[in-house]
């Protein structure tokens, strides 16, 4: 009872009567169980024993506790704990040795209990903890010191220590969610640094309050669940979690739900477990095609779920309902009437609708359609169109007006998936489909198509093969049918327009190009009257047999031997016909062989060379038997050691004797000899060519020629000329203006020739006048030189020439110039005189 008196004394005086009886509940349960605290540590087991003794007690004291006080009584209680600092004394040292006493007991130290700290506390800042001491700080002086994480280890500076009075702070909040717990070590050092008590271990737990709500790991959750389930089935499960100390109320997480949406068909078809947060369903009645999604507000609570003093948070879970198989497919008509054309394939006759409210595009709504009578031949069929799910009843085999007018068709139709169990409903729908065949013109057609005849090639024109005859299958329409000829590669054929009767129109051959295989192949059109008209085709085979109509032909007609007899043979004939019969030749005896073959060989040991016609005789074995004769041509000629003709003997051997070839040799002596004699003719008129004197120079001489220049050279600018020899003296000018060109002469003069006086001394006028005096004393001297006044051609048309114009010689130029000494050139230079000279004109 005084423990109970002195909690109660050290609670605040402002609290009523209730928190008195709560704690004495408290106090009397500890020490009803007998819990003991030396009398040093008597405010710290309190402590711990009343927060055990809090979370342990039922809900009861603990809702009152929170209904007076709205605090947590961990909270009060490290109020009532930090209202009394407590002391920490170091453990004495009990030597044992001898002494004036005698050995002494040693008692057993204290046991340091941990230092409880409430997270988040407000302060003020630094806050004491406790108070260090030890027995001998009265003898000496003594130093206090803490080591460990959280004083000068990382995370420093959150504990520390008066090192005179052992006042141990607390610095900052702490944060039970960033580190629960803090491990330090206590020392005392006298003055000189020296240790006068052994450390001692301090461990300080964060008190853990409620300052996290509960986190859910997803916002939105999805489930699901199939319609029709039972109550109880499991949905989905949700998950939120605290950081608070999950051994307390403060992280003991409890769930439950707020909303469902929506209320179909009842408000509350889902519960939840408020410890695991497993989803289940509560009552029967899931139908997805009235409800496809339930959305629920789940709300997550800590504190055990205390809905007055927890924190909470909530999340949104989605729960799908699946679909089952329980919609049979109806379909929308129980009966069908259509029509189709006869003849037709692939052609879809009618659409079936069909109705089924399970989820599109599943097994549970696809449909499958079947035909369970009324088409024996199955001339039909349905096939579901994966879009729309309606059924298409195809043609897939053509119907005949003739043989079938009207179709009965029973469909069914059901789902791919089979129907759930317990449902109470037939499983598939049954219509009726009648389906008219509507008559269509049909092309006639040939009973045997290809139709395969035999004939003996060779029948004369006019001959009657066949009938080839088409039938119309509209039996309830009386029709006409005609034919004409489609195809006639040889055009041997022709067929009657109302009968379709066959007749030849020409031989009919066995070894023609359009004959393969000995088939003969046409192709005969048959259509009838109807409306619109309707055509159809047969062919027509025809199998000629042979017969012997060709004389057999040997294969080569020429051949090679040597003019010396040897024992092999020199050719082989080939037969185009087989069962041959060979005549006896008097130098080629003709040796049968085996097939198609018959061997010519050489009778006699030698043989001149030459050319040799051979004629042979072939005949077949036919009935009647044909014949052919043919010619061989046989080139002898002399061997060399290998067996293969000279050259000698290959020109002998195409027909030429020696006395021709003697001839040939003669001949082409003498046009050797003609060539020869030429030759030499024309070198000799060269050469008196060459000694006769010209006028000129022959290589100079350019009179009636034409130069031809094919050469693309790159102008003067490449040539290696000396232009200097072309270019007058400045003296010379009013003489020489340009370079005289070749005179064209065709008569010689009849004048007497004379000697000329020598001309007055002038400046030498160059090489040019070189060139014109050299022409002029070959002209005096040339008994065969033309007139005086022939014509002179001046054939250069170049510019830029540093020699004077021509023009410098009119009447109209002006200076002084002499031209007297031209009376002294001669007779040819007379006229020029005359003109510019002064004289008298003749």
């Amino acid at each position: 009872m005084f423990l109970y008196f002195l909690v109660f004394a050290a609670l605040p005086l402002s609290q009523n009567g209730f928190i008195v009886s709560v704690t004495s509940s408290i106090l009397v349960s500890i020490l009803a169980d007998g819990e003991t605290c030396h009398l040093p540590a008597l405010y710290r087991c309190i402590f711990q024993c009343a927060v055990e003794r809090y979370h342990s007690s039922n809900d009861k004291i603990r809702k009152l506790f929170h209904a007076k006080f709205r605090v947590g009584i961990e909270e009060m209680l490290s109020r009532v704990w930090e209202s009394q600092p407590r002391v920490i004394k170091f453990p004495r040292r009990h030597q044992r040795g001898s002494s004036t006493n005698g050995l002494r007991r040693q008692k057993r130290d204290w046991v340091i209990p941990p230092i409880n700290v409430p997270e988040n506390s407000r302060g003020p800042f630094p806050h004491m903890l406790v108070r260090i001491r030890s027995d001998q700080d009265k003898d000496v002086g003594i130093r206090y010191s803490i080591t460990g994480a959280g004083a000068d280890q990382p995370p420093s500076g959150i504990y520390n220590i008066d090192p005179i009075s052992g006042n141990m702070f607390v610095t900052q909040p702490l944060d039970r969610e960033e580190r629960a717990s803090f491990h330090l070590r206590a020392h005392a050092v006298d003055m000189n640094g020296n240790q006068v008590e052994n450390p001692i271990d301090l461990y300080i737990y964060v008190i853990d309050m409620n300052d996290n709500r509960p986190e859910f790991q997803n916002q939105v959750y999805n489930g699901s669940v199939a319609e029709g389930s039972k109550p109880g089935s499991s949905v989905m499960q949700v998950t939120a979690t605290d950081s608070d100390d999950s051994t307390t109320a403060n992280g003991m997480v409890r769930y439950r739900i707020l909303s469902q949406s929506p209320h179909s068909p009842i408000p509350n078809m889902f519960t939840i477990n408020s410890e695991t947060g497993d989803i289940v369903t509560v009552a029967a009645g899931l139908d997805r095609e009235k409800v496809s999604q339930y959305t629920i507000i789940i709300q997550a609570t800590d504190m055990e779920g205390n809905l007055n003093f927890g924190l909470s948070n909530t999340a949104t879970a989605l729960i799908s309902i699946t679909d089952i198989n329980d919609n049979p497919p109806e379909l929308e008509g129980k009966t069908f009437s259509v029509e189709v054309p006869e003849n037709k394939v692939n052609l879809v006759v009618t659409n079936l609708s069909v109705v089924d409210r399970d989820q599109p595009h599943s097994p549970n709504w696809n449909a499958v359609y079947r035909i369970v009578s009324g088409d024996p031949t199955g001339h039909f069929t349905v096939h579901t169109n994966p879009i729309t799910n309606e059924g298409m009843l195809t043609v897939v085999k053509p119907v005949d007006f003739e043989m079938n007018r009207a179709f009965m068709l029973t469909v069914v139709v059901s789902n791919q998936a089979h129907l759930a169990s317990g449902i109470q409903l037939s499983r598939q729908s049954t219509a009726g489909v009648t389906i008219s065949v509507q008559d269509e013109n049909e092309p006639p057609v040939f009973p045997v198509n290809p139709k395969m005849i035999r004939f003996e090639e060779g029948v004369p024109a006019g001959t009657t093969l066949t009938v080839f005859a088409a039938q119309d299958p509209d039996h309830f329409v009386h029709q006409i049918v005609r034919y004409s000829k489609l195809s006639d590669p040889a055009n041997w054929l022709k067929i009657n327009r109302t009968n379709g009767q066959i007749t030849t129109m020409a031989l009919l051959d066995r070894e023609s190009m359009y004959v393969q295989d000995n088939i003969y192949e046409a192709t005969f059109l048959a259509f009838d009257n109807g409306s619109p008209q309707a055509s159809g085709t047969g062919t027509l085979q025809i199998y000629l047999i042979d017969v012997n109509d060709n004389a057999p032909v040997l294969i080569p007609r020429e051949a090679q031997v040597c003019e010396r007899y040897t024992s092999s043979p020199f050719m082989c004939l080939f037969l185009l016909l087989t069962a041959l019969h060979f005549p006896i030749l008097h130098h080629f005896p003709l040796t049968h062989t085996p097939g198609d073959y018959a061997q010519l060989r050489l009778r006699i040991p030698y043989l001149d060379s030459g050319v040799y016609e051979i004629p042979v005789i072939v005949s077949d074995s036919g009935n009647p038997p044909l014949s052919n004769r043919s010619v061989i041509r046989v080139k002898v000629c002399p061997c060399d050691d290998t067996g293969d003709c000279s050259a000698t003997g290959a020109v002998a051997a195409a027909g030429l004797g020696t006395g021709a070839i003697i001839a040939i040799l003669i001949c082409i002596i003498v046009l050797l000899s003609m060539v020869l004699l030429f030759v030499v003719w024309m070198k000799r008129r060269e050469k008196e060519r060459q000694a006769k004197p010209l006028l000129i120079d022959p290589e100079d001489d350019v009179r009636d020629n034409i130069l031809k220049y094919d050469e693309e050279g790159g102008g003067e600018e490449d040539q290696d000329y000396d232009l200097s020899q072309l270019q007058q003296p400045e003296s010379l000018d009013h003489i020489i203006n340009k370079p005289a060109g070749v005179r064209r002469v065709d008569e010689r003069p009849v004048i007497t020739e004379s000697q000329y006086p020598a001309r007055p001394s002038l400046p030498h006028p160059g090489d040019i006048g070189d060139f014109i005096n050299d022409g002029l004393r070959a002209a005096d001297n040339d008994p065969t030189a033309p007139p005086y006044d022939s014509l002179l051609v001046f054939d250069y048309e170049g510019s830029g020439s540093t020699a004077g114009s021509v023009s410098s010689l009119n009447s109209t130029s002006s200076g002084d110039q002499d031209y007297d000494y031209l009376n002294d050139w001669g007779p040819r230079f007379k006229k020029l005189a005359d003109l510019y000279g002064g004289g008298d004109d003749d």
